[in-house]
């Protein structure tokens, strides 16, 4: 600034119209104090030159603070204020539009598939193939159990299968020859039943016949009776000899005899009806009873084929049984992964059920991200998403593949029961399944459990 300006600028003001007296500035001299003035030795108290050069720098910076700013240095000060706060207020405002675009949470972490593999059947570990953190492949051997005890229950299993094929065949034949030996039956019961009409039939007859002979030995009985009055007549007339009458009297007895035997003979040739008809009934039953009981005799040794078929059915299931028994003995991987949680160590006897190892799916992993219930207002399935991870610096490329079906309370073991009358609201969070889009570097160094930072692009 020029000399003539800053004397101007430091000229004593004019007085005031008041009266006040006009203060003029002293000369700098005359403003020293008396105790500024040197010792009569001509030494000042404290004589040091650092001491006078620091007093000297501070009377040159309240002299520049003194000094008046120069209108232009104010002016370019005010319009870089005013740009910079432009500036400011426009990236405040970029930022508040562009956090409108998208939704971020930090609570969130990869997710994926721990297989946990366990034994089927109790045993004794025989060998384990795999440690901690091995990668292992589908159909890796992991762990053998010791065999022996289900190799001799395959064998028992095995040998009940071909007993009861044995007797599944030695059954089958019963079947058709059931068929016609119940054929046979009914057909000799057919021809039994004919004879027996018959011999009815012939009963009958004789009957008949007996019948019509008591007939006649009673019509010649009547006769000889007869004659044998006549003949007693004559004899007592002397008309006929008495030998002759004899012989008539000896022949009506013989002809009432006959009438009896006729009459003996009619009665036993009805009892033979009799007898025949009931034979021919007892035939007949024979008869219906083997027609009736032929398809169901039939039907017994079916049922009973039928039976030792599923004899044959079950024992081949226990033999089935028994060779899953004996291949669950040796455990291989489900699944490509990586091996963790080993507990299997050889020679410890495990029980069924018992966990062995967990194989972790490293090549099929997600990120479960709890937003906050009010980040989910314009969020949907489909939205591309950044994923920030946090071990590897990196970020990916996914997109939301399904919305949640409830909060994380409710999914939890215990909700929480606001139920005590002093209610506060609690703003929730909802786990959001994103997935990974396929063919990024690095996807095969990502691990359930790594913390992320997903970004929902919302639309």
């Amino acid at each position: 600034m020029p000399t003539e300006e800053l004397k101007d600028q430091v000229a004593p003001a004019p007085a005031h119209q008041n009266g006040d007296k006009a203060v003029q500035q002293k000369p700098a001299d005359q403003e020293k104090k008396p105790e500024d003035a040197k010792p009569a030795d001509g030494k000042a108290e404290g004589d040091d030159p650092n001491k006078k050069g620091a007093e000297a720098g501070k009377k040159d910076d309240d002299a520049e603070k003194k000094k008046p700013l120069d209108p232009a240095t104010k002016r370019r000060r005010i319009i870089i204020g005013v740009v910079v706060g432009i500036v400011v207020l426009a990236a405040v405002i970029a930022w508040w539009l562009y956090s409108r675009t998208y939704e971020s949470t930090d609570d969130a972490q990869i997710n994926g598939h721990l297989n946990a593999i366990a034994s089927r059947v109790a045993g004794t570990v025989k060998g384990v193939y795999v440690e901690n953190d091995q990668p292992v492949k589908a159909g890796q051997p992991l762990v053998d159990l010791d065999p022996s005890d289900y190799e001799v229950l395959v064998a028992q299993a095995r040998a009940n299968y071909e007993q009861a094929v044995a007797q599944a065949a030695a059954e089958s034949p019963n079947v058709p020859i059931t068929e016609t030996s119940n054929r046979a039956i009914v057909d000799t019961d057919a021809q039994q039943v004919t004879n027996a009409e018959a011999a009815v039939t012939s009963a009958q007859r004789d009957f008949d016949s007996n019948v019509a002979k008591q007939r006649q030995a009673e019509a010649t009985d009547r006769k000889a009776q007869a004659d044998l009055v006549r003949y007693k007549k004559l004899v007592d007339q002397g008309e006929i000899a008495l030998s002759d009458y004899d012989q008539y009297v000896a022949s009506a007895g013989a002809d009432h005899e006959a009438v009896e035997a006729g009459r003996f003979a009619a009665a036993s040739s009805a009892q033979i009806v009799e007898e025949r008809k009931a034979q021919l009934l007892q035939q007949q039953t024979k008869h219906s009873e083997d027609q009736a009981n032929s398809p169901r005799q039939v039907a017994i040794h079916k049922a009973t084929v039928d039976s030792r078929r599923a004899n044959v059915d079950s024992t081949k299931a226990q033999l089935d049984t028994a060779l899953l028994n004996l291949s669950y003995c040796h455990i291989v991987a489900p699944v490509d992964g990586i091996a963790s949680q080993r507990s299997a160590e050889i020679g410890s006897r495990i029980s069924q059920g018992q966990q062995l190892i967990v194989v972790v799916q490293v090549d099929n992993v997600w990120t479960t991200a709890n937003f906050k219930e009010t980040q989910l207002k314009k969020m949907h399935v489909g939205q591309r998403v950044k994923i920030k991870v946090d071990s590897l610096d990196e970020s990916f490329e996914g997109e939301v593949e399904y919305m949640p079906a409830a909060t994380g309370d409710r999914s939890s073991l215990f909700p929480p029961e606001n139920a005590t009358g002093n209610y506060v609201k609690i703003v929730q969070r909802l786990p959001v399944r994103i997935r990974f889009n396929p063919n990024q570097r690095d996807l095969d160094r990502l691990r359930p459990g790594m913390s992320v930072e997903p970004k929902v692009h919302l639309d």
